[in-house]
């Protein structure tokens, strides 16, 4: 949901990366990411993206809100000490927040990107423990939602169903912090949060699908230097369009001598096409049914042999309807007539708990905003985008989308809390204003995918491109690498069916398959946000840690 509050609010364009590099070090070590030739393949869709939520919590009664800066004005890194009880184990822990400066090919600094990392104190010396880096997408999310919903040792109490509780917002001990499996770094993207480029220009470059890899290589590999964790196993958590982010670093990474030893793929979609229908593409319509199947059981609208399955069995049965006849009828385009036509209505219908006349108005392909305006249409009432188990108000009858997102109301919570908590408990202090900021406003630019061109693509235009081409090739480079996808039940951003689809057509080998677990959740888009995915998902997280080579089990 908010997890990439871009896309994720999360998100929105992409673009996938073929690289060749040559590495030149400088004096300090920095690399500089020359002569690299960038083919770089199409991109596109846009999610329909929420509003952005502003952030109305601040350091200062006059915080700087430029998106740049010229030199760090932020204090140095700052150190405190904490601990923490999770499985009734007590885990001492140091905390640190900073920035680091990531420069450009020719060794200036191209930008300050702001960290927590929270580093468990006297591990085991036996083995090498591992080091996770996480953020969310946007693209123009900071990470403040996989932090402080997720996976840091302070978490924003929610409702256990994820909806927002009425203020004041307080924060807790996370009894689910993945602390307890592996040390954590939370990153923002330079242009969000408290990161900042040094110049218009560099926000321009670091607003770039290219950009922002080179940007993060930069950091994980400066990071790793600074704190003598070369050796450890590397792990990349990103969220939304951060799973992008994922697949194209892991492979800049490789070629820069640093490789990946698990990646977790939070809400991920990997293939455009799988996203963005067309009169030439019907694919993301029968994707998506599972999704819609799974919704429509949650309100009890399913048909009678499908509502009494079990969720999970409901879901199977649509995800085989989809792929073997769903699909089918759709190829038959205006063909799908008479009898057959009827029989494919009553079929959706009972899959999708929309009348067949409905269907049939709609030629059998439903959009996600049309079904989230309809579902509920009898009771005036919408579903949300984000988790299709949340609830609006249809304030036009009969529209084909609803007026708001009922599922992205969830900024003002973790901003608010998280300023405070810089400040209150990690002694980090700023005039800077912290917040996600979407594309085009206040912090990052309109995002650039088009490098050959080096305009300025159409956000929503484009054929669409496939990032899983990046992960086979990390695959055929790393083969012990492993990978675990995360899926929500009711998230309509990244549907369960596009990622787990994508990953049956990554073309690797049958070993290497083995290496990618599937797991699913009774949630939306932002998994932590519900109380039992949380808690599935933190045990899904140690036991994916304990699968990764050299990793004491």
């Amino acid at each position: 949901m908010h997890a990439c509050k871009n896309l994720c609010r999360c998100l929105p364009l992409f673009v996938t990366m073929r690289a060749s590099s040559r590495v030149v070090r400088n004096p300090r070590g920095f690399l500089a990411m020359t002569s690299r030739c960038f083919r770089w393949t199409g991109l596109v869709l846009g999610l329909a993206l929420a509003a952005s939520v502003p952030a109305t919590a601040q350091f200062a009664a006059r915080p700087q809100t430029f998106a740049y800066e010229t030199a760090a004005t932020d204090p140095p890194p700052v150190k405190t000490q904490h601990s923490i009880t999770v499985g009734g184990k007590t885990l001492s822990y140091t905390a640190e927040v900073g920035k680091i400066a990531v420069p450009d090919a020719s060794g200036k600094t191209m930008g300050h990107m702001f960290y927590v990392a929270y580093i468990l104190d006297n591990p085991d010396p036996s083995h090498p423990r591992p080091v996770t880096f996480s953020y969310n997408g946007g693209p123009g999310s900071d990470s403040v939602y996989v932090h402080m919903g997720g996976f840091g040792p302070r978490r924003v109490v929610l409702q256990d169903n994820g909806n927002n509780p009425p203020p004041p917002y307080t924060i807790v001990d996370n009894a689910d912090t993945w602390l307890d499996s592996s040390d954590l770094v939370f990153i923002d993207a330079i242009g969000t949060g408290y990161s900042r480029a040094t110049s218009h220009k560099n926000l321009v470059y670091a607003s770039s699908a290219q950009g922002d890899l080179e940007c993060f290589a930069q950091f994980v590999r400066l990071w790793l230097y600074d704190n003598n964790r070369l050796n450890s196993p590397l792990i990349l958590a990103g969220e939304s369009y951060g799973t992008f982010r994922s697949a194209g670093l892991a492979d800049v990474l490789w070629q820069h001598h640093i490789p990946v030893s698990g990646i977790v793929l939070l809400s991920s979609v990997l293939n455009m096409a799988t996203l963005r229908p067309s009169y030439s593409n019907d694919r993301p319509y029968w994707l998506a049914l599972p999704t819609q199947t799974a919704i429509a059981w949650h309100f009890h609208k399913l048909a009678p042999q499908y509502q009494k399955m079990s969720l999970p069995d409901a879901v199977k049965a649509s995800e085989e309807w989809a792929q073997t006849k769903y699909e089918h009828y759709l190829d038959l385009g205006d063909a799908l007539q008479g009898a057959q036509r009827q029989q494919a209505l009553q079929e959706m219908s009972g899959f999708t708990g929309l009348s067949p006349q409905f269907l049939d108005s709609w030629n059998l392909r439903v959009s996600t905003a049309l079904f989230d305006a309809s579902l509920l249409r009898g009771q005036r009432e919408t579903i949300g985008r984000y988790d299709g188990t949340q609830i609006g108000t249809s304030q036009t009858p009969g529209q084909t989308r609803p007026d708001y997102d009922a599922s992205d109301l969830l900024g003002v919570p973790y901003l608010h809390e998280f300023v405070s908590y810089m400040e209150n408990e990690l002694d980090y202090k700023t005039t800077l204003e912290y917040g996600d900021r979407g594309m085009g406003g206040a912090g990052i630019e309109r995002w650039n995918y088009n490098i050959s061109s080096g305009g300025f693509g159409n956000f929503f235009g484009g054929a669409g491109d496939d990032v899983s081409q990046d992960l086979e090739r990390v695959f055929a480079q790393n083969p012990s690498m492993r990978l675990m996808l995360c899926e929500g039940y009711f998230d309509q951003a990244t549907p369960m069916l596009e990622a787990t689809y994508s990953m049956r057509h990554l073309f690797i080998t049958p070993a290497e398959q083995s290496h990618i677990s599937i797991e699913h959740y009774l949630s939306g888009h932002m998994i932590y946000a519900h109380k039992d995915s949380r808690e599935k998902l933190h045990r899904d997280f140690g036991a994916f840690v304990k699968t990764l080579p050299g990793v004491a089990q």
